[in-house]
């Protein structure tokens, strides 16, 4: 079963974009931590590998938790070098995450890099 959320991500995607041609999500997609112009996002009934998803300006990125690496997509040195930092320090938070996501459960948000 789809969530409502994911329903009205999906309107969204189709429907509205915004003044510079970006995506408005709605607050549906559940945005787990933000820092430094990062925004950290994971998708419900997503596809393994235990992964979440970055954006940063005009870059988009996939970044595996297990073994935190980049598995596509593009952020600058200095975002991936703070990603992977983060990642690496909330490796356990984003497995639950990953799995409350997996059986449609509401997300936690993650303490931001410092």
């Amino acid at each position: 079963m789809i969530p409502a959320c994911a329903l009205r991500e999906l309107a969204v995607r189709l429907t509205r974009h915004g003044a510079a041609g970006e995506l408005v999500y709605d607050g549906c997609v559940p945005e787990i931590s933000r820092f430094f112009g990062i925004v950290v996002f994971m998708n419900y009934n997503d596809h393994p590998p235990p992964h979440f998803h970055v954006r940063y300006a005009e870059q988009r990125a996939i970044v595996a938790i297990e073994s935190p690496a980049l598995l596509e997509g593009k952020l600058s040195p200095r975002a991936l070098g703070l990603i992977m930092e983060w990642a690496a320090a909330h490796r356990q938070e984003l497995l639950e995450d990953w799995n409350l996501a997996r059986q449609q459960q509401p997300l936690n948000r993650i303490a931001s890099l410092e």
